[in-house]
């Protein structure tokens, strides 16, 4: 296995081009600034992008978020959210609020997010796929002419076809309006709707209001109601039908809940899952 060895403080300029990177995203033309035009470039900047940050994402009609945009997710004309005007310096006024695409030669004039099915992009009802379409308003095929317009039945985990969904661009104070997770402001580039780890996970899944921060004491120590997420509910009637079995595992379980020297992350919690997975057959076995 090759190795990559860095020399003293490389691991330090390292985290330092990827800060650079996060910040000034693409605004440098391929060519890295000085570190005046550097600092010029932050003292312009930040100061906007954190008070006029918009957030992005992908919204089923029960108004569940099913998808949260971020710097590297496509858009209709294959060009990343990141390529798109992100950055204003106060916000416009006209809703929807269009984020056109900064790609020279590109007609794409609002940031449209399309769902992906596997690897590839969704098929419209035409047959062909989404980037068979043009970008240009209208979203008219390329690969035939009884297509009028990109049209696309795929059906998102959340049960509601695609075509049902909304790419909605909306400021911190709407979404604060209406009860969503807004994050911290950060100064980088094209974070969209990432407010947190659990902004990756699928609008169903996301058990946590993304970038809050961890819950108080309180709300994990409360009980577990029929109001939450499925999945609580279900490992709550596992884990209360045979009390007993914590008793059994006692210190095992607190030593395996450790790290062992010898694994990394990865082996770690495949190790853990296996376990939880374990110890959930065996309590429904003496149901």
């Amino acid at each position: 296995m090759e190795r990559l060895t860095l020399p003293p403080g490389g691991a330090a300029a390292v985290d330092e081009y990827l800060e650079y990177r996060r910040i000034v995203g693409e605004d440098d033309g391929g060519k890295l600034f000085t570190p005046e035009e550097y600092e010029e470039y932050k003292r312009k900047v930040l100061p906007m992008r954190l008070q006029n940050r918009l957030l992005v994402s992908w919204r089923s009609p029960t108004g569940v978020d099913c998808k949260l945009v971020g710097p590297e997710t496509l858009c209709f004309c294959t060009h990343r959210y990141k390529q798109h005007k992100t950055d204003f310096e106060a916000i416009p006024q006209q809703r929807p609020i269009s984020l056109p695409c900064r790609v020279t030669g590109c007609p794409c004039r609002a940031y449209l997010y399309v769902p992906l099915n596997g690897a590839q992009p969704v098929r419209c009802r035409c047959k062909h796929f989404a980037d068979q379409h043009s970008a240009a308003p209208g979203f008219t095929c390329n690969a035939c002419s009884k297509c009028s317009g990109f049209h696309s039945c795929f059906t998102c985990a959340c049960g509601q076809p695609a075509y049902a969904h909304d790419t909605v661009v909306e400021t911190k104070q709407e979404r604060l309006a209406q009860g969503k997770p807004v994050g911290r402001d950060v100064p980088y580039a094209a974070m969209g709707g990432l407010t947190g780890f659990s902004s990756l996970a699928e609008g169903y899944m996301r058990l946590d209001d993304s970038g809050i921060g961890a819950p108080s004491i309180e709300l994990l120590d409360s009980p577990i109601a029929a109001t939450d997420h499925p999945f609580l509910r279900v490992f709550q009637a596992s884990s209360s039908s045979s009390p007993e079995t914590l008793t059994d595992v006692g210190t095992s379980s607190q030593v395996s809940s450790l790290s062992k020297p010898e694994e990394d992350d990865m082996a770690f919690f495949e190790r853990r899952y296996q376990e939880r997975h374990l110890c959930s057959f065996l309590t429904l076995l003496k149901i």
